[in-house]
């Protein structure tokens, strides 16, 4: 069995393969969902699982000797030929991974990998829908936030694959929302209270510190939010509390119920200044309408930074509050969403029809 990693780094290139029913990847591995036993091929049809859920298998073998069985729709045990493209990645991603040969740039791992540079780029641009370089960038940070948690930053820094600090803090604003420093107290001397409850669109929670709410997520088990976090805040002192943050639900519930005023709650962020512009101008949208990434990123001045404000609505810890399920792709279809894609088409559809 792969490793099961949260990271980019080890697992999440064969996640965003399986979010995306990329067929380039059909042999290449294969996944499994531990709540149904089944495991499938990546472009397998039926609904997409919760990534915590999810194991992946380099062959069908293996999935089967930890107790999966083979999914009936995709015929996971029919022989596939995997697609050039993601053949390629895959190579890719072991050197990078691997202990045996330091890669630090994209012209070191297309000489390791006897191809050119942008060839390389081109193929994962096509197959990932990202660069070479925004892997990297992804693998550095997701070790550097395993790594800050055991030791001091300076050195995860350097264990982690950056060159210098000043590398580090010029990604820590969108990939961490806050400093390195403050990322590592990991909200050492904060009390958080939270609460779940039962929504159209499952269980919700919603947590905040003594300032403002600092979290509103969905999930499907109580268990399964309370984890997260308790991961997100490991140096927090977190208790229920249902009392205090009933007004707050209320108010969310409410704009879950098709109430078109716009949630006014006070909140207490830890985010980079980029980010921040963007969760704003996310609760300038009004209720039943959407905007484009390339719209937002128009609207705050800086028209080349789509791809910076997909990342900011990808990191939005307060669904709802900051409204990132009205944001889509240029072409009008529903991209990726924090809580799950269904949960986004079905956030627009009730607010599309308390509209009109």
């Amino acid at each position: 069995m792969n490793e099961r990693g949260t990271n980019y780094g080890q697992a999440d290139w064969q996640w965003r393969a399986v979010e995306t029913k990329n067929r380039e990847f059909d042999g290449v591995f294969y996944f499994a969902v531990q709540t149904t036993g089944i495991f499938c091929r990546p472009s397998c049809s039926s609904r997409p699982p919760k990534r915590q859920n999810v194991a992946f298998f380099i062959t069908t073998a293996e999935a089967e000797n930890a107790g999966f069985r083979a999914c009936l729709r995709c015929k996971p045990k029919n022989e596939y030929e995997p697609g050039a493209g993601a053949l390629l990645i895959q190579k890719a991603f072991e050197m990078m991974r691997s202990d045996e040969i330091e890669i630090s740039t994209i012209d070191e791992l297309s000489t390791q990998m006897d191809v050119s540079t942008g060839h390389l780029q081109k193929t994962f641009k096509a197959v990932l829908g990202l660069s070479p370089k925004e892997v990297m960038d992804m693998m550095r940070m997701e070790n550097f936030k395993e790594n800050v948690r055991e030791t001091d930053v300076t050195t995860s820094l350097y264990e982690s694959g950056f060159g210098s600090s000043r590398s580090l803090y010029e990604k820590a604003g969108e990939r961490l929302g806050m400093t390195p420093a403050t990322y590592k107290k990991g909200g050492k001397n904060m009390k958080i209270n939270y609460t779940i409850v039962d929504s159209r669109l499952g269980k919700l929670m919603v947590a905040s510190t003594e300032k403002g709410i600092c979290s509103v997520s969905f999930g499907d088990t109580a268990d399964e939010l309370k984890q997260e976090l308790e991961k997100e805040f490991f140096a927090a002192t977190i208790e229920s509390n249902d009392e205090k943050l009933k007004e707050a639900v209320t108010a969310i519930l409410k704009s879950l119920d098709g109430e078109k005023a716009i949630l006014s709650l006070p909140l207490d962020l830890h985010a980079s200044a980029f980010q921040m512009r963007v969760w704003a101008e996310l609760r300038k949208i009004p209720h039943g309408e959407t905007r484009s990434y390339g719209q937002i990123a128009t609207s705050l001045g800086t028209p080349k930074s789509f791809r910076a404000v997909a990342r900011a609505c990808a990191t939005n810890p307060v669904a709802l509050v900051n409204p990132c399920h009205r944001v889509i792709a240029a072409d009008g279809k529903l991209s990726g969403y924090k809580w799950g894609i269904e949960r986004k088409a079905e956030l627009l559809t009730l607010e599309k029809e308390s509209s009109k």
